[in-house]
C-alpha cells in the first residue's frame, strides 16, 4: 500500500517540478491530488513523463482528511491559512515557504545533513524545506564540518531568476529581447534591470543592512547544521534562468587540506565533485539544470587564514533547492515514520 499525496501549488515552477520528481523517483503514491488557487481549477498538469495528466482542484474546497502528506509550494501567505488545516486533519505538511523554517517546533530538514531532526515533526505535523541557497550550501558543508569542524563561512551567491518565480524568468527573457531590438528594458519584478546585469539585493532589506535572503542563509545554516557556525552571506541575483551558484570560503577549527576535502566530498551524499584544474574542469549553472546533485568545483586552500578552504558550489535551485529536497523529505518521512510502503 502506498501513500496518498497532495501537491499544493501544482501549476507553479516548483509545484510542477515536484510532480516531475515524484514521477522520476517512482515515489510510492497510490493517489496524487494537485491543488492550486481558484483561477487554475480544472486545468491539467502532467505527472512527469508518465503520460498521466492530473486535474487541478481548488485548495479552498479540498478536504485533506485521509491524505498522508502534502507538499506545499504556495507561498507564505497561503501556507499560513492552509498548513494548520491540513496538519490538524492528519496530513503532514512539507512546506517550501519561509513561514515555519525558524519555528522551534518545526523541523528544518535537508535529508543528507540532518535526517534525525525529522523525528520532531509531530509537534505541529509540519516540516520545513530550507531556502534554496541554504540547501545546496549545507549539503557541501556538512561532510567537511564532520571532518574538521567549521568555525566560519563567508558566501557570495549567484542566484538565478527562477528563484523569483515565473515572473522573474519572464522578465529576464523580455528584457534581453528588448535590449537586442532597442526597446526599453524597464524593471518590474526586480529593482533594477536584470538582463546583462547583476543585482546585489534579494528579498527585503533589514535594519543592519543585510537582506532577508542573507539572514535566511545565516539562521537556517545554524538550525540545520550547527548553531556555533558563523555565517556571512551576500546574495546576488544574476541573469541566469535556472541554477544557483555559490563562492564559499570556509574556516575550520582543525586542519583540512584541499586534497583531503576533495576526497571527503567525492564520497559525500548528494554531492558530485567535478574539480579538474584545467579549462572547463568545473560545473556552471547551465550544466546542473535537471540534475539531482549539488556540484562542487574549484576546491583549494586559502592561505590567508589558518585552516581555510575555498570552493565553488552549483545546484539546480528548482530541484535540490526546492522540489527535490521536498520529495526527499517525503521519502524520509515515509521510511522513518509512516512506513506504509515498506
Amino acid at each position: 500500500m502506498g501513500y496518498r499525496v497532495v501537491v499544493a501549488g501544482a501549476t507553479g515552477n516548483v509545484g510542477r517540478e515536484m510532480l516531475n520528481i515524484l514521477a522520476e523517483r517512482a515515489f510510492p503514491a497510490d493517489e496524487i491530488a494537485v491543488l492550486a488557487s481558484s483561477r487554475s481549477t480544472g486545468d491539467e498538469v502532467e505527472y512527469g513523463e508518465t503520460g498521466k495528466k492530473l486535474k487541478v482542484k481548488n485548495i479552498e474546497h479540498f478536504d485533506p482528511t485521509g491524505w498522508d502528506m502534502a507538499l506545499f509550494a504556495i507561498g507564505s501567505e497561503a501556507t499560513k491559512v492552509y498548513a494548520p488545516k491540513f496538519a490538524a486533519a492528519g496530513c503532514t505538511v512539507i512546506d517550501n515557504s519561509s513561514l515555519y523554517r525558524m519555528d522551534p517546533d518545526v523541523p528544518l530538514i535537508v535529508p543528507e545533513v540532518n535526517p534525525e531532526a525529522i523525528d520532531g515533526y509531530r509537534a505541529k505535523n509540519i516540516i520545513a524545506n530550507p531556502n534554496c541557497s541554504t540547501a545546496q550550501m549545507v549539503v557541501a558543508l556538512k561532510p567537511l564540518h564532520d571532518a574538521a569542524k567549521i568555525k566560519r563561512v563567508v558566501v557570495a551567491t549567484y542566484q538565478s531568476v527562477s528563484g523569483a518565480g515565473k515572473s522573474g524568468m519572464d522578465e529576464l527573457f523580455e528584457q534581453s529581447r528588448n535590449i537586442f531590438v532597442g526597446d526599453p528594458a524597464d524593471p518590474v519584478k526586480f529593482t533594477k534591470q536584470i538582463a546583462f546585469n547583476v543585482i546585489p539585493h534579494i528579498d527585503v532589506f533589514l535594519e543592519d543592512g543585510s537582506t532577508k535572503e542573507e539572514w535566511k542563509m545565516v539562521v537556517e545554516t545554524k538550525k540545520i547544521m550547527d548553531p556555533k557556525v558563523k555565517v556571512s552571506a551576500t546574495c546576488v541575483r544574476v541573469p541566469v534562468f535556472v541554477g544557483h551558484a555559490e563562492a564559499i570560503n570556509i574556516e575550520f577549527e582543525n586542519e583540512l587540506s584541499a586534497e583531503e576535502a576533495q576526497n571527503i566530498l567525492r564520497e559525500a551524499p548528494g554531492v558530485m565533485l567535478v574539480d579538474k584544474r584545467e579549462d572547463g574542469g568545473y560545473v556552471t549553472p547551465v550544466e546542473c539544470v535537471g540534475e539531482y546533485a549539488t556540484y562542487i568545483s574549484r576546491v583549494r586552500d586559502d592561505p590567508t587564514v589558518d585552516n581555510g578552504l575555498a570552493l565553488w558550489c552549483v545546484s539546480d535551485n528548482l530541484r535540490k533547492g526546492a522540489a527535490l529536497n521536498a520529495v526527499q523529505i517525503a521519502e524520509l518521512l515515509g521510511r522513518r515514520h509512516l512506513q506504509k510502503a515498506a
